[in-house]
């Protein structure tokens, strides 16, 4: 492709960029760009957020573009505060690197390993002394860090600001000045973050980094954007059925957004979905099985997300069992319900246990067990169902 062609493929569905002239210049320079896109192992697991700026980067490197992707195991123990309403608490040492590790592994069911050149940057943030940190934060204004929403708005309402907040955008920022980023892309909660490397580049005498950003997507509650926090997330690691199950979930009025972000359907395959979308003639429920076929098969191949299908189908539209039940061993002759989801059935509390019985999202053979004082005489084959997805059969040993 020309740089004229390549700058339309990979501004697509952006939110921002920082300027179209600039990366038009950058990609008419033939040169491999460094293309930077920070991430903190805030939560050991990537999911379907992280996968729209991820898919982003990966269209760089189609067209022979190098990404630096750097993984945030220093600025994770900040807390970054973008669209907070309070300040995040900080991460230890520990709980850092141990979700870095899962980060740096995931990301390359995306990524091209070779032309990706991973960075932790606790390589040179650690390094940095106080001194450091002094000049580095002199080299921009409260005022323009106030211009800042979030922050404004806390401000505004009397809702505390750490100065260690103020720093975050800065430690970001200096990564892209270690990197030397031709380019810096992130979600649009990012924007701000990302403009401020552009200045911090400048101050160190490097040309500022083009930045992109791309639209957030909401979780499986279709409100809130998709975070673990929230627990709305469909997690790189889900299984094939239970990833399946989750795009099956969402709101259909996030079918269309997931198909332009996360697949590879071109505008004309997007415009006919979204002309049946609006036109009603097809059954929400057919598109989002297309969806999840789609989208399971990146991770899974096309086969087991095909197989997560039939099996989603068998379980929810035609009322049969899955065709694989996990066996729960029981020795005794009866047992508490709540003592079967504690003790067998991976339920992490009595109060966790008790809840799901109260709400009717346990049953035997069909049958709601909505008494959290239950006890239940154990017959072999019996199939202990919680919500709608996990099934147990029970055998007595």
């Amino acid at each position: 492709m020309t740089p004229e062609e390549q700058l339309k493929e990979l501004s697509r569905n952006h939110v921002s960029l920082i300027s179209e002239e600039e990366l038009l210049r950058k990609l008419k320079s033939k040169r491999s760009l460094r293309v930077k896109l920070g991430v903190d192992p805030s939560r050991p697991d990537l999911h379907l957020g992280h996968a729209v700026v991820l898919r982003k980067l990966r269209h760089f490197q189609k067209f022979g573009h190098q990404v630096v992707l750097i993984i945030g195991d220093f600025t994770a123990r900040i807390g970054d505060p973008s669209g907070r309403s309070k300040t995040r608490p900080m991460l230890s040492r520990e709980e850092a690197k141990i979700n870095a590790e899962s980060y740096s592994t995931q990301a390359f069911k995306i990524l091209d390993r070779e032309l990706t050149e991973i960075r932790f940057n606790s390589e040179w943030l650690d390094a940095m002394s106080f001194e450091d940190v002094i000049r580095l934060s002199s080299k921009y204004t409260v005022a323009r860090m106030m211009e800042r929403h979030d922050f404004a708005r806390r401000y505004e309402e009397n809702e505390p600001i750490g100065i260690s907040e103020f720093l975050y955008p800065l430690a970001q920022a200096y990564d892209s000045v270690v990197v030397k980023a031709d380019v810096e892309i992130g979600g649009d909660d990012q924007f701000f973050n990302l403009v401020v490397g552009r200045k911090i580049q400048e101050e160190h005498g490097l040309e500022a980094q083009a930045i992109l950003t791309v639209p957030l997507i909401e979780g499986t509650d279709g409100k809130l954007k998709m975070s673990k926090s929230y627990d709305n997330y469909i997690a790189f690691d889900d299984t094939p059925r239970d990833m399946f199950g989750k795009l099956m979930s969402i709101p259909d009025t996030l079918t269309l957004k997931y198909f332009r972000l996360l697949t590879d359907k071109s505008e004309v395959e997007l415009s006919e979905i979204e002309t049946k979308i609006k036109s009603k003639s097809v059954n929400p429920r057919d598109l989002k099985l297309e969806l999840g076929v789609e989208i399971t098969s990146q991770f899974y191949g096309e086969e087991t997300a095909l197989n997560a299908r039939d099996e989603f189908i068998k379980i929810f539209r035609n009322k049969e069992l899955p065709g694989e039940i996990p066996e729960i061993k029981i020795s005794t002759e009866s047992v508490s319900v709540v003592d079967l989801l504690v003790s067998h059935a991976n339920i992490s509390s009595r109060s966790e246990a008790r809840r799901l019985i109260d709400q009717g999202g346990v049953k035997v053979n069909d049958e709601v067990l909505n008494d959290i004082h239950s006890v239940i005489e154990i017959s072999d084959g019996d199939v202990l169902r919680i919500g709608k997805k996990r099934f147990y059969r029970l055998v007595k040993c």
